[in-house]
């Protein structure tokens, strides 16, 4: 199957600043594919060369198809973009922003409209349609942006942080619209610092920073590779913590000696944490070992982004510090 979008090495440099520095890529078609990465690490400069905003100094990539340097506005007609920040004009209404964008996609009047209609009740805008866009809270305006990327039903949708700053409720209803959007057949590459997102929507997910692509997987895989599980045993007397640590010696899977305070043993172990809590829970009873209590803490994307960028997730609330 022909990827949506296919990346092979793409580089760029602002002055002394390394943008990208060989990402490839790779997404298939009606699929998600999440790109985090703390703020500069080259997320939205790829997004835009990949919209062909930005011709990239070194490296090729083919979008729904075409070479975005020398078919830029095959690829054009092809996508939908919606950035950081609503592109939305403030003084039109709802519905004229959206007609507006329709025309300059050569709908005709009567297809413009009835487009920007049927947008307008997608995104459960239809009361405030007839407003100026100055009156819509943050996340209308960004509703709004989102339909405006939709008017043409384009075949591969970027969506370049579109959640960021949004109360609770509007991130819930643009992952349903994102999921709505899958399921009829549109690509969407999804950039995020909101890790919890990529993990519901996204069905593979690529880690950079700066510039470089350093891991890439299902979010299952990437927990599993970089972020073990955490078991926790709690025994019912400190004097069998000696045959506990014994028994769990040697565990297949297991990352390191468990480690014994009083009551409690914890041990890391890779792959999936329910088996592995299964396979020590054996253990430890045949070797008589009583317990009160034991799990397995999951990891989290939030432990593989600390894993492989050495550092937490960047509050999303917080302005970029670049453009890249």
């Amino acid at each position: 199957m022909t990827p949506a979008i296919e990346a092979e090495g793409l580089a760029k440099r602002y002055g002394e600043l390394v943008a990208l520095d060989g990402v490839s890529l790779r997404v298939e078609p009606a699929t998600v594919f999440g790109l985090l990465g703390p703020n500069g690490a080259g997320k939205t400069t790829a997004v835009r060369i990949l919209a062909t905003l930005l011709r990239p100094d070194a490296g090729r990539a083919r979008v729904a198809g075409y070479d975005v340097t020398e078919r830029p506005e095959e690829v054009r007609a092809a996508i939908g973009l919606a950035g950081q920040y609503a592109g939305v004009d403030a003084n039109l209404t709802g519905e004229e922003n959206l007609r507006l964008v329709g025309r300059l996609l050569e709908l005709d009047r009567r297809g413009a409209r009835a487009r920007a209609g049927e947008l307008l009740e997608r995104f459960e805008l239809t009361e405030a349609a007839r407003r100026p866009v100055r009156t819509y809270s943050g996340g209308m305006r960004r509703r709004l942006d989102l339909a405006a990327a939709l008017v043409h039903a384009p075949r591969v949708l970027f969506l370049d942080e579109p959640t960021t700053g949004l109360d609770p409720r509007s991130r819930l209803t643009l992952w349903a619209v994102v999921e709505e959007l899958v399921a009829d057949g549109t690509t969407v590459l999804l950039t995020t610092q909101y890790l919890e997102e990529a993990d519901r929507l996204a069905s593979r997910i690529a880690v950079v920073d700066h510039g470089r692509l350093i891991t890439e997987g299902t979010a299952a895989e990437l927990k599993a590779q970089h972020a073990p599980a955490r078991l926790t045993f709690d025994l019912v007397s400190a004097d069998a913590a000696g045959a506990a640590l014994a028994a769990l010696a040697g565990l297949t899977g297991s990352l390191g000696a468990a480690d014994a305070s009083g009551t409690r043993i914890e041990l890391r172990a890779a792959g999936n944490g329910d088996r592995a809590l299964a396979a020590a829970v054996t253990r430890l009873v045949h070797a008589g070992v009583e317990l009160a209590a034991a799990r397995a803490e999951v990891p989290s994307l939030d432990d593989v982004f600390l894993s492989v960028t050495g550092r937490p997730a960047a509050d999303p609330s917080e302005p970029a510090r670049s453009a890249a």
